[in-house]
């Protein structure tokens, strides 16, 4: 096999470069690892045509219709609706539906009462009659199911936005709570920082209560439009819920004689905090949800739609969105390119594409770029920790991510840059500022240390997913790798985090997938860790998670796992199988050393012949999570960077293999 090294070789002729001329097979075995090396050579063509010039990869990111229906009912709310927006989402709103009229949250799942309940509004506000076939039944399924009233709190709060829903029904979340110190329980920072970049601006709305003509009513969407918030049994007072209940009526009450002075003292508070943490891209944090509610509570205290401050939020907005051939417009939730980036470029280094290659090169100079060299929110648990990291997305410097922090030190790693003490001092902060960032019991979260409160999961306002950032074991596992391959496997600090991954290992020998669907994901994350911090493939956690994946691969020879997994135990490791998941499972297979079961051949088989000709693989099936069933993803680079770092193990094996002795073996890219 020949390999260039002065990164002179385009897109077009890499393959035949890099990997060498077509072989003869002569057993079963050969044919695999033949087509293996055509699989991985036409992957690598199609990754490198899709990096933009500036270095960098994105792949669109697609979640649920609730992003679209919320981005007009902003519009709406605010008086800065236009025609050709509203009518291009709702061309994707309208394709979204099932045939049962209903949305769901993920391809294949079940029927969604919000998200059915928001795109229907959304569709009304787009001018769909609610005596159309489809808007028909859409509401007489939600009636069905209980009505508005059965809906999240998020959806009733938009409803309430326009008299469709009573504020007095709502859940309290009073602004005040910007005076809790952070030892105080249900300070802000108890809150993982997603949830708390969406909580404190709804504080300002929540004290505000603002209701907007309602330009149509929805009797159609309740039981009964005379009564359409039934009263609710409380649960016993001794138990946690039932604390939580009665807490909330005390702050209904407290509403009413909140003082005036005080009350606009905490929404200025508020205010600053938000105005503090907008990115200079005018979003806050990287994602959509908390600058929708942002806008809307400064807005509410007065900011004119033409303040610098909201002219630039308002045109954040509009870079979250993805306009597609047929007009249809849809809004993503996030945007991950450095996530993706880094992803990337593992996946063409683990291909065997050269380690000076321009394309690699480029990658890393932009990884450069977006390092996080100050601090931000993840210091009120570490005020002594030097910044360094970096983050999910294109601007959110308050919240570096731990994850991608330990992934872009692994791709890095696989560069040959010519500026290497600039690579090295990077890799450093990185790595010095993930280890400042382990929680007590020896574990990693994604974005905050010891964010492990009980309580905000229990508030009656939080019911629309995880509100808290505990560690996780996929998060750990990445972690632990990089500090493997930084020479770090014997440090203390590594042991307490690998002895916690033993400790976390489910009885079947699989590992919870917290970011990625589910098991296989953690299991795919977990394994390659531990082998190269140094456990033998002989480990009885190795044995059992390879056991596991054995006997959750499916007939097809491909791996999947259905969403349900995380609430019904039938679906642990079971569903139509696809690329990324495939790619996951093989990850933890060929670590393990079983790169000659046929196991792996039956994986790698199915991804040579799934592949499509252009080199890309096709995905439906959300395969990331937001919130463990609450809020799916869809990462359409998924299904391109994980089946060609697949393969190209497969083909050139483990790219870390001496890293647990301390060498340096894996710098050499």
């Amino acid at each position: 096999m020949t390999a260039t090294t002065d990164g002179s070789t385009g897109a077009a002729n890499l393959r035949a470069v890099t990997f060498g001329d077509p072989i003869e097979p002569t057993t079963d075995t050969d044919d695999v690892l033949a087509a293996a090396r055509r699989a991985t050579g036409r992957s690598v063509e199609h990754l490198l045509g899709r990096q933009d010039e500036q270095g960098w990869w994105k792949g669109d990111l697609a979640t649920n219709v609730t992003m679209d229906a919320e981005d007009l009912l902003l519009r709406q709310f605010l008086g800065i609706q236009d025609p050709e927006t509203v009518q291009a989402a709702a061309r994707f709103i309208r394709g979204e539906q099932l045939g049962d009229g209903t949305w769901n949250t993920f391809h294949g799942g079940p029927p969604d009462i919000s998200a059915t309940i928001e795109a229907y509004v959304a569709l009304r506000l787009a001018g769909d009659l609610p005596d159309d076939p489809h808007m028909l039944r859409a509401a007489g399924w939600v009636r069905e199911q209980g009505g508005i009233a059965a809906s999240r709190v998020f959806t009733r709060i938009w409803l309430a936005l326009f008299g469709w829903w009573k504020w007095e029904d709502l859940p309290e979340l009073p602004p005040e709570l910007m005076f809790f110190p952070s030892w105080v329980p249900l300070n802000i920072y108890d809150f993982g920082c997603w949830a708390r970049q969406t909580i404190v601006p709804l504080t300002i709305v929540s004290a505000k209560r603002p209701v907007r003509p309602a330009p149509f009513a929805l009797d159609e969407l309740h039981t009964d439009p005379e009564h359409p918030a039934p009263p609710r049994p409380l649960a016993p007072a001794a138990s946690w819920d039932g604390v939580f209940q009665r807490l909330d009526k005390a702050l209904h009450v407290y509403h009413k004689v909140a003082p005036r002075r005080l009350r606009r003292v905490a929404m200025n508070a508020a205010a600053r905090w938000i105005i503090e943490r907008q990115e200079n891209d005018g979003c806050w944090g990287g994602i959509q949800p908390p600058a929708v509610y942002s806008v809307i509570a400064l807005h509410l205290l007065g900011y004119d739609l033409e303040h610098p401050v909201m002219r630039a939020g308002i045109a954040s907005l509009d870079r979250f969105t993805v306009w597609r051939e047929d007009g249809s417009r849809m809004v993503e939730a996030c945007q991950s390119p450095v996530w993706d980036t880094c992803l990337a470029t593992i996946a063409l280094a683990d291909a065997g594409v050269p380690p000076d290659h321009p394309a690699l090169v480029r990658a890393a100079d932009w990884m450069l770029g977006e390092e996080i060299v100050r601090p931000g929110d993840w210091s009120v648990r570490r005020p002594q920790l030097a910044p360094g990291g970096w983050a999910f997305e294109f601007h959110n410097d308050n919240y570096p991510d731990i994850d991608d922090t330990a992934e872009v030190v692994l791709a890095l790693r696989r560069v040959r840059h010519p500026d290497q003490p600039l690579v090295d001092a990077a890799i450093e902060r990185g790595v010095r500022w993930n280890l400042g960032m382990q929680s007590r019991d020896g574990a990693w979260g994604a974005f905050d240390a010891d964010n492990t409160s009980p309580f905000p999961n229990r508030l009656p306002f939080c019911d629309f997913g995880e509100v808290i950032d505990p560690p996780s074991a996929d998060v750990t596992g990445h972690v632990v790798e990089m500090l493997a391959v930084e020479g770090l496997a014997t440090d203390p600090r590594t042991r307490r985090g690998i002895q916690w991954l033993l400790d976390e290992q489910e009885e079947s020998g699989a590992w919870f997938g917290r970011w990625g669907v589910n098991y296989i994901y953690g299991t795919g994350s977990v394994v390659p860790a531990l082998i190269t911090a140094g456990l033998p493939a002989s480990h009885s956690s190795v044995r059992r998670a390879v056991s596991w994946l054995e006997s959750v691969q499916n007939d097809d020879g491909g791996w999947g796992e259905d969403l349900r997994s995380y609430h019904e135990e039938k679906w642990i490791g079971h569903g139509a199988s696809t690329a990324s998941q495939t790619a996951w499972a093989l990850l933890a297979l060929l670590a393990a050393g079983e790169r000659e079961s046929r196991v792996v051949e039956r994986g790698v088989t199915w991804l040579a012949e799934t592949q499509q000709a252009d080199g890309s693989w096709d995905e439906p099936y959300f395969t990331g999570t937001g919130f463990p069933w609450d809020f799916s993803i869809n990462y359409h680079l998924y299904r391109q960077v994980f089946p060609l770092t697949a393969l190209g193990r497969y083909v050139h094996g483990e790219p870390f293999a001496a890293a647990a002795t301390g060498t340096a073996a894996g710098r050499e890219a």
